[in-house]
């Protein structure tokens, strides 16, 4: 599904991206609000509003196509309509027979149960031909968990394989991965929507920012399960290590900048403000340096529930956390 996802009408090829709902033409002015005759030749109502060339209900026009008051909103309106008619002599024994269908042929003729909103009938401002960002994110993240699940229960490399090169195609359409020229905008600000034929609109305006400090997580391998921190980083790609030694500079938890120096082959991010540097290996490890300078080693990528809960609380007990990863 995730693949034929990307050859339907949900598909922006200039944005690399997905639509809400995939982009239509709406029916001209003129093709609303027509109800054809033989739908109404059989309504004795209709017929006798007519004949008394009361339009308050349908209007007739001059090719004999009829037309629900032009000032009704929704069918509410035309129950008051047909309740004031009923008390009148002239219609007081066919509005009865004929309240349902009336009504029926009013939603027929304006499906007002099919409105989505804006997404299904406005231009631009969230409208028709517009991604909306959040609901990119989400996809994003919904395919992650998809990988995850799929590693956790030891599918088929290939399908595993398949998932992720999924999810890193619905990441490039992302906007930091496009130049201010596609994205219609500064890549890394977030975004609401991007309309048709235009760039970016309403900065700020979007869920997007939620969803991606999850996927990251999840493209990091980080995650905690019964108070335990796991690293298992399967969906990171290697290209994002560092080709050469560098500085990484974070805020410790004193509120102060510091340096850290990174080895090729490496990176490294905070969480709860303590660094933790991935390097390459052929078998998975932890090193963990304790403020005292101890320093303690675990094979795998899991740490007990103890160095785990110093790193919650932020005591300072833990420094660092240098941790050997496979991919």
């Amino acid at each position: 599904m995730l693949q034929s996802l990307k050859h339907s009408d949900l598909y922006r090829a200039d944005q690399h991206s997905y639509m809400l709902y995939p982009n239509r033409r709406l029916p001209g002015f003129l093709q609303k609000n027509n109800v054809a005759p033989e739908k109404v030749s059989d309504s004795a109502l209709t017929m006798k509003l007519v004949e008394e060339e009361d339009r308050r209900l349908l209007v007739r026009d001059e090719a004999g196509v009829f037309h629900f008051n032009g000032r009704f909103h929704n069918a509410n309106d035309v129950s008051r309509v047909l309740d004031d008619l009923v008390q009148e002599p002239t219609y007081a024994d066919l509005v009865p027979a004929e309240r349902d269908f009336i009504l029926d042929l009013f939603e027929s003729t304006f499906n007002h149960r099919a409105f989505t909103g804006r997404s299904g009938t406005f231009f631009a401002y969230e409208g028709l031909g517009s991604i909306y960002w959040h609901m990119v994110s989400k996809l994003l993240l919904a395919v992650q968990e998809v990988y995850q699940w799929a590693v956790k229960e030891g599918a088929k490399a290939a399908v595993i394989e398949q998932l992720a090169a999924v999810y890193y195609d619905i990441r490039q359409g992302l906007g930091y991965n496009k130049t201010p020229a596609v994205y219609g905008a500064f890549p890394t600000d977030p975004y609401s929507h991007t309309p048709m034929n235009s760039g970016a609109r309403q900065p700020g305006m979007t869920g997007q920012v939620k969803e991606e400090i999850l996927s990251r997580w999840g493209e990091l391998g980080v995650t905690v399960q019964d108070g335990i921190l796991d690293f298992a980083p399967t969906l990171l790609q290697l290209e994002e290590l560092t080709a050469d030694s560098v500085e990484f500079t974070y805020i410790d938890l004193t509120g102060s900048e510091q340096k850290l120096s990174l080895p090729a082959n490496s990176l490294a991010f905070t969480f709860c403000q303590v660094p933790i540097v991935y390097t390459l290996a052929d078998k998975a490890q932890i090193e963990v340096v304790f403020e005292d300078g101890r320093v303690q080693l675990s094979a795998g990528g899991q740490l007990d529930k103890a160095t785990s809960q110093h790193i919650f609380d932020r005591d300072g007990q833990v420094q660092l956390l240098r941790v050997q990863i496979t991919i």
